[in-house]
This record gives structure tokens, C-alpha cells and sequence, in this order.
């Protein structure tokens, strides 16, 4: 299931700020700032959205850290109420609702932090989408680097492989040695070079970044959004729960995702499409699809960036984490093996149980063998008494008949 995601993780401390309060604007202000931000989308020649795991709620994908987030309930060692396969799990309003923005040219791109796969499901081009901490339908060549689009969700996270070996791509040949792994970041893995690169250049490049359905805790994810400041672009928060970065927007939505989206979609006079199959790389049956970034896009886009921002120092890479607290490799190393201890100690607890089960049902076996062994012999007993019984009134009978005849040889 898909809350079950997070279980495959490596453990980490500081899981941010768990279970906000969430706030809701009333329904006017929903619709004043639903119009506003209608106009600001309009207006702006580069939009880019920014989308957390909140706009995946209503397919039945819990959150981490709302009030029923798969975190915040950790903490209370609960587990979410909803929870659905990613295989089963479409696109929601809000899905397809950016992917008719993009369509019609209102949005240049989408920086997602979701490894869901909704906006792949939601039949978004890859050229279009940065996926900063993987996507569920997607495995990777650990040799050539190429990605292939998965029918089904991969067995493992955290870049593990996943069974496959490399098909290569279109007319080329496969890679000698290339196996396939899953593409889900654990907490030490540094982000993906091309999905990083474009991220970060649409996000600067943005006249206006729009942030749906995320907190902005984790970095470098949650900073992408500030980085057209500096530019004087504009930035759009809707979001129930509070953010880190509402101070420096230029526009707070508390509100719904989904009802967010409707609105503004309807004020821009553009249909919400339904979720087609038809459109969903992962219903195709075809397992050579490619969703590689092609290093052509980035470098297109590379040009542009450099143009505009001149004399700015190229961008180190980043790594999955949160900026609240750096983990150092030794504590990492330290809650690994605590896990692994732990999942051993579970494992021999399990045995042990199993064993104890295995004895109890030996011990109940040999009981019932026992009841039965004695339930024989009581009816053997029963047998030989019923026996000795008839042999008994037998000798009577003879006796008597005996009797009998010698009185009736007195007579005589």
C-alpha cells in the first residue's frame, strides 16, 4: 500500500514540523484570492508549479505531515485510515488540472516532489516534469542511466534492484552488466543531475512559482520555489497547513487544492480533463517506454538560465535532507543498524512464537492421541466387561437349567 512507502526509508531524526494546525480561509477570501491568482497566471509569461504530497490526498495517498499524515500518526503509533495502492490510485482535479495549464501554455513546468506517478499517470510529457525524489513507476539502468516506465509499482526503494537488466534505448543496444534499480530516493542519495538542473533553472527563470499541497520543509525541494526572488518574480502558496516561506508570498491560499484548482480553472475559462487510461504510461503494457531527460532540453534551457543570470556560481549538488538538522554519516550508520537489529530481534521474536505454536500444537496433538489411546482402552474395557457380563449370566443360565433338571429327575 502506499503509505507503506515510507516504511522502505532509512531512519531519520527530525521528520519536521508533524500535524500543524490547519487554517481555512472562508469561502470569499477563497474566491477574491482564487481570482487573484487567475490574473497573476495570466499575466506572467513563466509559470512553474511546485506540488507536495497534499494534492495526492483525495486519491487516497495519505501526507506525511498533515493531521492524519502517515508521520504525524507515526508518532502516536497509528497507522492512516486511507490508504491506497499506487497501482489503484489516478490522478486527482488538481493533477489534471496542470496538465490542461500546461497544454494550454499557462505553466512551463512542474517540480514535484511526489514519487507517486500521478502526474505521469495524468498523461504529462516527461519534458515537462522534474521528479526530484524519484516516481514509483519508474526504474533506472545503473550503468547508461536510462529510465524505463513500469506497468507496476518496483519492489523496492531507496535505489535497490529491481530484478530487471537494461533493454537500451530505442535502435540502441542494451548495456552490458546494466541492471535496474528503483529511482526512490532514500535520505542520503543526492538528487537527480537533470531533474535538478531544469528544476532549478525554471524555478529561477519563473515570473511566477505556484507551491500546491506542500509544507516546503524538506530541502532542497522546499527552497526552489524562492529562488525567482531574487529575479522579482512572485510566488503562490496554497496550502492548509502553515509554511516556512508564507512571509515572502506574494499570495497564501488556505484552502483545498482541488477546490483551488476548480476555481481558477474556471476562471480562466479552461476545462478540467478526466483521467484517461488511454493517456497513462504505466496502463500501456509496454515496458520499453522511455522517461529519460534528454540532455538536449537541459541544455537548451541552460542557455537560457546562464543568459539571464550572468556571474552566478554554478549550484553544487544537492542531497535529499532536511535543513533542520544535517545527519552525519555515523549517526545514519548508527539508526541502520539499530533498524537492522531491531527488524532481527522482531524476526527471532516471530521464530520464537512460531516455535512455541509448533510445540503447543505437538503438545495438543499428543493430547488428543492421548484422549483417544484412553478412549480405545475405556472401550476395549467395556467391551471385555460386556463380555464377562454375558459369560456370567451364560454360567448362571446353565446353572439354573442344571437345577432344573435334577429337580425334575426327584420328581421322577
Amino acid at each position: 500500500m502506499s503509505c507503506n512507502y515510507a516504511d522502505g526509508l532509512s531512519p531519520y531524526l527530525n521528520k519536521g514540523i508533524l500535524g500543524a494546525k490547519e487554517k481555512f480561509d472562508d469561502e470569499e477570501v477563497v474566491d477574491e484570492k482564487c481570482a487573484t491568482l487567475a490574473e497573476m497566471i495570466t499575466s506572467s509569461k513563466h509559470v512553474v508549479i511546485h506540488t507536495g504530497a497534499g494534492i495526492s490526498t483525495a486519491a487516497g495517498i495519505p501526507d506525511f505531515r498533515g493531521p492524519n499524515g502517515v508521520w504525524t500518526l507515526e508518532e502516536k503509533g497509528e497507522k492512516p485510515s486511507i490508504n491506497i495502492s499506487f497501482e489503484d490510485a489516478v490522478p486527482t482535479k488538481t493533477h489534471m488540472a496542470i496538465k490542461a495549464l500546461i497544454e494550454s501554455g499557462h505553466v512551463k513546468y512542474i517540480v514535484s516532489q511526489n514519487i507517486d506517478g500521478l502526474h505521469m499517470k495524468s498523461g504529462i510529457a516527461r519534458e515537462h516534469l522534474s521528479e526530484l525524489h524519484g516516481n514509483i513507476f519508474v526504474e533506472n539502468c545503473n550503468k547508461c542511466r536510462t529510465q524505463y516506465v513500469r506497468t507496476t509499482p518496483a519492489p523496492t526503494v531507496g535505489q535497490k534492484p529491481t530484478g530487471g537488466v537494461c533493454k537500451g534505448r530505442g535502435k540502441q543496444r542494451a548495456c552490458r552488466g546494466g541492471a535496474l534499480i528503483d529511482n526512490i530516493l532514500d535520505w542520503e542519495h543526492d538528487l537527480p543531475d537533470k531533474d535538478m538542473d531544469l528544476a532549478y533553472s525554471h524555478s529561477c527563470l519563473a515570473d511566477l512559482n505556484i507551491c500546491l499541497g506542500s509544507t516546503l520543509q524538506i530541502n532542497p525541494s522546499g527552497g526552489l520555489c524562492l529562488k525567482n526572488k531574487k529575479f522579482n518574480g512572485k510566488l503562490v502558496i496554497c496550502n492548509l497547513q502553515p509554511t516556512k516561506h508564507d512571509k515572502k508570498a506574494d499570495l497564501v491560499i488556505s484552502s483545498y487544492v482541488d477546490v483551488v484548482m476548480e476555481k481558477v480553472m474556471k476562471r480562466l475559462g479552461i476545462e478540467i480533463p478526466n483521467y484517461s487510461p488511454d493517456d497513462d504510461p504505466t496502463k500501456k503494457g509496454d515496458t520499453d517506454i522511455d522517461w529519460t531527460i534528454q540532455q538536449e532540453k537541459v541544455k537548451e534551457l541552460e542557455k537560457i538560465y546562464n543568459a539571464k543570470v550572468k556571474g552566478t556560481k554554478k549550484r553544487k549538488a544537492f542531497t535529499y535532507s532536511w535543513d533542520m538538522i544535517d545527519m552525519k554519516k555515523e549517526e545514519l550508520k548508527k539508526l541502520k543498524l539499530e533498524k537492522q537489529q531491531k527488524k532481527e530481534k522482531e524476526e527471532e521474536k516471530v521464530k520464537e512464537e512460531e516455535k512455541m505454536k509448533e510445540e503447543e500444537k505437538v503438545k495438543e496433538e499428543e493430547k488428543v492421541k492421548g484422549e483417544e489411546k484412553v478412549k480405545e482402552e475405556e472401550k476395549v474395557k467395556g467391551e471385555e466387561k460386556v463380555k464377562e457380563e454375558e459369560k456370567v449370566k451364560k454360567e448362571e443360565k446353565l446353572k439354573e437349567e442344571e437345577k432344573e433338571e435334577k429337580e425334575k429327575e426327584k420328581e421322577k
